[in-house]
């Protein structure tokens, strides 16, 4: 959260150091080196060869998170990418045509149970205990016709690493490392998962994630400050909402709803599939149409017309709880696309990366009343308008307030004083020394080369990017800081230690 816009953007020279290295500064284009396609279907396909070991990074990013929930429906994304671990009808199963019958018989009692519990003090105690005792029956007999994480181990016997899922605001994406001569079991399984999932476990799962979100964010208070922040600062946008979901969807997400907006958004027009290692685009596109082209195409409901209304005023809140204070604060700001927003990612490295930055230098070293600081630009999404999010916990005995003032004061500094060239262009060093130290592996080149063409719809977005970046002046930074850090504009939370009882 703290890095990850600053790494994004200083991701393009990286990836073209890594491409074309050595570097020519007349072929800086990745044009030529990614190779890219549109299957019949609408899927979207990137391959980018690079030999430095027999291996391939595999990602399959869809165009679908948390802001396709409808309200009631919170964390289905986030549970969905848990199911699709569970298999399909032939992968995670003994036989099939068996464990279908009985999980007919759990979906029937699982369905009956969340109607009951809907009904709060006016349920049937008795009812409820009965089919409680009949789902935990079937479920316990249902075992036996599984075969649990057959997916992961047939990719762990094929020399795969890395099997994992991540679920934002934004996007859903399932990557995995293989040996180069394992792209055709890839295509064969991943092709699978979208064509005959099965939601097996699903009310099992279902409780497996409301205990996630009990120890991740219930458990955790600057997780629920954040939480907190979120939904004060987005008044209409589904970003203010958890992708974990809120408590009281997440139990009663029911699994024809979960099957409907996998079938709805699980589409091959929000489908990029990227792979990035030792490959010959020539064999490997063969393979990858044989199996992804057979996923049939469907049309896309309209995409989201909410738009987050100009605030008008501050917005404060505080939650109180067991804890240390700390303090967020947040201001709206436009994606990516606007220039805007580039130099917001300029802004964040002069004030908080590295110990030589503008408020880690005042607020951790001289004055000493933070015990740390950070920020983020693009935050919780870039998909659409975010926020430029500065994150702070004060250094005992100052409080919040006091560290409030101090940020503030330094946010001031940028609207008035332009920012000396030399402390400008050590900034921009800065970022992409770090990304030429991180981004040096087919997994990162396809997990930013799949974002890009998922959230932006072509991934030579990066270049242009980079074009902007390198725009940046000091009369921008202070002109967006004047714009933007603004007091009507801003969301401020603060995390109270709860006082004691009297």
């Amino acid at each position: 959260m703290k890095f990850r816009s600053r790494i994004f953007w200083g991701f393009i020279l990286a990836l073209l150091l890594f491409v074309f290295y050595p570097i020519q500064a007349p072929a800086l284009s990745l044009e030529g080196r990614v190779k890219e396609f549109t299957l019949k279907n609408g899927i979207k396909v990137l391959l980018l060869e690079r030999h430095q070991s027999p291996t391939l990074s595999l990602y399959i990013r869809f165009r679908v998170g948390a802001t396709e929930e409808n309200l009631g429906m919170t964390g289905t994304a986030h549970l969905l990418e848990h199911m699709l671990f569970k298999g399909t009808k032939t992968l995670g199963t003994k036989n099939y045509a068996e464990e279908e019958k009985i999980l007919i018989q759990i979906d029937s009692v699982g369905t009956a149970l969340d109607a009951e519990r809907a009904k709060g003090e006016k349920a049937d105690k008795a009812y409820l205990k009965y089919l409680e005792e009949t789902l935990k029956e079937l479920q316990a007999s249902h075992k036996k016709w599984v075969v649990k994480d057959e997916i992961e181990l047939l990719y762990s016997e094929n020399g795969g690493v890395g099997f994992n899922a991540m679920t934002s605001a934004d996007t859903t994406t399932y990557v995995v490392n293989l040996p180069s001569n394992r792209l055709e079991l890839w295509a064969r399984i991943e092709s699978d998962r979208i064509l005959n999932p099965v939601l097996r476990e699903f009310y099992a799962e279902r409780d497996v994630v409301m205990e996630e979100r009990r120890r991740s964010v219930d458990s955790q208070p600057e997780r629920k400050l954040l939480e907190n922040f979120l939904a004060a600062a987005f008044m209409a946008h589904p970003y203010g909402r958890p992708v974990i979901g809120w408590p009281s969807d997440i139990q009663s997400l029911d699994k024809h709803s979960a099957e409907q907006f996998f079938r709805t958004f699980y589409s091959p027009g929000n489908t990029v599939l990227t792979v990035v290692g030792d490959l010959s685009p020539d064999e490997a596109l063969p393979i990858i149409r044989k199996y992804f082209e057979r996923i049939p195409p469907q049309t896309l409901p309209p995409p989201l017309r909410t738009v987050e209304p100009e605030q008008l005023g501050e917005r404060r809140l505080q939650v109180v709880a067991d804890a240390q204070p700390e303090l967020i604060i947040g201001f709206h700001k436009p994606n990516p696309r606007h220039l805007d927003d580039v130099v917001c990612e300029v802004i964040e490295s002069l004030l908080t990366s590295g110990r030589t930055s503008r408020l880690y230098k005042r607020l951790v070293e001289e004055k000493r009343i933070a015990a740390e600081v950070s920020s983020a630009n693009g935050f919780p999404g870039e998909r659409y308008p975010n926020l430029f999010v500065i994150f702070a916990a004060p250094r005992h005995p100052h409080g919040a307030e006091e560290l409030e003032k101090a940020i503030g004061q330094e946010l001031d500094r940028l609207k008035s004083e332009l920012v000396p060239e030399q402390e400008l262009k050590k900034v921009k060093n800065q970022i992409q020394t770090e990304i030429l130290r991180k981004l040096n592996s087919n997994s990162k080149l396809a997990y930013w080369l799949s974002y890009g063409q998922c959230l932006f719809g072509d991934w030579r977005y990066f270049t242009d990017r980079l074009q902007s970046y390198e725009r940046v002046t000091a009369e921008d930074v202070r002109r967006v800081a004047q714009k933007y850090f603004v007091a009507r504009n801003r969301t401020v939370a603060t995390l109270a230690k709860a006082s004691a009882s009297p």
